[in-house]
């Protein structure tokens, strides 16, 4: 049992601050959150000029205190933190006269007078003015006394100002708390190797998919993915700007599979034997069709017409036309690859295939796998491509587009790896595909138009993220947009 668990029965006492005392804390921690949030993996904005904050909401999980007081240190903050940027087209999106970009960012920040040397990595700075002038903040994520009081507002059910905190089983007490140290687009943390806690970081109004999909797959019985346990929420947070003031998912806690190994590391390792990954991959091709067949029995489906394929593939086009301002690398092959989305626009009015559109993952790929030692294979991370908006992660599409991204995620697993094994990943994808058709009863490569524009436009998404976040690992996506635009290897 942690220090912090063992001398405490329930959660401080804290609350939200007055709209006034948000403000004037945020606006004191602004020059320390203008350095520190853009080296921040998990943050959006990179690349763009930061030109202010505001405060959405500020609670105090547990209130710092005044300094030199007992019990003064630490303090916990939960921040709900507008980020305003100078705006620049969406690139995700056809080409539309653009508004200013604000994002909502979740942050947990410690407080304390000094900061003992094992959270010198997590120090954010000495704030300069206001409330906390002269106290260090930093980020409360690597703080077990602080992460243990977030376990204990998830253990007992709740609100606090605007923070709501619903559980569906008992948690056991005394987990003890560490951080993941591979940050992606959000934060988790592991208690007592049973459960993790995913901490989105950029939030928005509406139901968050990597809360509410598992719920849904839950009721249905599905076993491929990990049930929620305990989940947290803000509630009538003003988000500004017209998004009115629908519930924001901050949290969801989930059993931690922690026998299991994810399939980019599984799959690296073959491609370092020397081994192939057919009996991997046909096995986690029906893997993921059984959790398709799921959600598509326990979420609404609609019917793609001529008019909707059409709209589909205007929007990969436009994003296509978008990127390759951005990436000036990609304008020599935009022509063949525009061909993969004219073709589907084509086959819109004639399809003789019926494209349902389902709720589906939306950003699937070998890192979102786990695979049992029995070799049982789990999907997580239903949040969907972070840089896309709420509403379009939550529409319904064709299921094909997750098949297309775990067909791009083999062959970033052989470009990574030197020497390039082409027919490692050509079998790879071969078999995942031949899985898929096992457990539907559809091949997902009979719609030839569909899956080629759906992997061109996860393509076109690839260089783009890699040139803003990984500049080194362009060439791996550009490498497939060299085959998918037509050009000879």
């Amino acid at each position: 049992m942690s220090k912090a668990a063992s001398t405490r029965s329930s959660p401080s006492p804290g609350g939200a601050l007055p709209p006034a005392g948000a403000g004037r804390l945020v606006e004191s921690l602004a020059p320390l959150l203008h350095e520190w949030l853009p080296r921040q993996r998990w943050f959006a904005g990179k690349g763009r000029p930061i030109t202010g904050f505001s405060a959405v909401a500020a609670t105090e999980l547990l209130p710092p205190g005044a300094p030199g007081a007992p019990g003064a240190d630490p303090g916990l903050l939960h921040l709900l933190v507008r980020v305003e940027q100078r705006s620049t087209p969406d690139l995700d999106a056809p080409p539309v006269p653009v508004a200013p970009t604000d994002d909502c960012y979740q942050l947990l920040l410690g407080v304390r007078s000094a900061l003992p040397p094992g959270l010198a990595a997590a120090r954010v700075g000495v704030v300069g003015t206001g409330p906390l002038a002269g106290r260090t903040v930093y980020e409360a994520l690597h703080d077990p006394h602080l992460t243990d009081l977030l376990l204990e507002h998830l253990r007992s059910p709740g609100a606090l100002g605007p923070l709501r905190f619903d559980r569906a089983v008992e948690i056991p007490a005394g987990l003890v708390p560490r951080l993941l140290g591979a940050e992606q687009s959000n934060s988790s943390l592991v208690y007592g190797e049973e459960y993790i806690l995913k901490i989105l970081r950029r939030v928005f109004p509406g139901a968050n998919p990597d809360l509410e999909l598992p719920l849904a797959l839950a009721r249905q019985g599905c076993r491929r993915v990990p049930s929620p346990v305990a989940w947290f929420e803000a509630v009538g947070a003003d988000m500004g700007g017209g998004a009115g003031r629908e519930p924001l998912t901050l949290g969801v806690l989930q059993p931690f599979l922690q026998d299991s190994e994810d399939g980019w590391q599984l799959a690296l390792r073959a491609l370092a034997d020397g081994r192939g990954f057919t009996d991997e991959a046909r096995a986690l091709g029906r893997a993921t069709a059984e959790v398709h067949l799921a959600l598509a029995a326990a979420l609404p489906t609609v019917s793609l017409g001529p008019r909707q394929t059409a709209q589909l593939a205007g929007a990969m086009s436009g994003r296509l036309d978008a990127t390759a301002q951005a990436v000036p690398a990609l304008l020599p092959y935009v022509a063949g690859l525009r061909t993969a989305f004219d073709a589907l626009a084509r086959s819109g009015s004639g399809r003789d295939l019926d494209t349902r559109a389902q709720r589906v993952h939306g950003d699937l790929h070998l890192g979102q796998t786990l695979r049992t030692p029995d070799g049982e294979w789990s999907l997580i991370d239903f949040e969907g491509e972070p840089a896309r908006p709420l509403t379009e992660r939550r529409r319904p599409q064709p299921a094909v587009r997750d098949v297309a991204g775990m067909l791009r995620s083999f062959d970033y697993a052989a470009r990574s790896h030197l020497p390039w094994n082409p027919d490692w990943a050509e079998r790879s994808r071969s078999a995942y595909c031949d899985g898929y058709a096992e457990a539907t009863g559809t091949d997902p490569r009979e719609d030839a138009a569909l899956l080629r524009a759906y992997e061109t436009d996860k393509a076109v998404y690839e260089v783009l993220y890699e040139a803003r976040n990984r500049p080194d690992w362009l060439p791996v996506p550009m490498a497939a947009i060299h085959r998918l635009a037509g050009h000879r290897p």
